[in-house]
């Protein structure tokens, strides 16, 4: 499912008009990811959390030439998923 796709499911299921429903996937989105823009956890009970991951710079490879490369430090977003999501989806 997509963006699209959450917007018509929203749609239906609460008798919204497709702008309302836009507007309230796109507060929604933003959100989080504000939330993760500024480095805090964003938790959702029983689907699961959000956080960022930092990663050190290394010295890397580059598996065609064999040039050694300097991987910079990052920050990557991560997803957990929470019991009750993971125990519904393994059933």
């Amino acid at each position: 499912m997509n963006r699209s796709g959450v917007i018509s499911v929203l749609k239906e299921e609460s008798n919204l008009s497709r702008k309302e429903a836009e507007k309230i996937t796109e507060v929604f989105f933003n959100a989080i990811e504000e939330t993760l823009v500024r480095g805090e956890r964003v938790e959702i009970r029983g689907f699961g959390s959000f956080t960022v991951n930092e990663y050190k710079s290394y010295t890397g490879r580059n598996p065609k030439t064999g040039v050694q490369i300097d991987v910079p430090a990052k920050k990557l977003p991560f997803f957990k998923v929470g019991k009750e999501l993971k125990d519904r989806v393994d059933y």
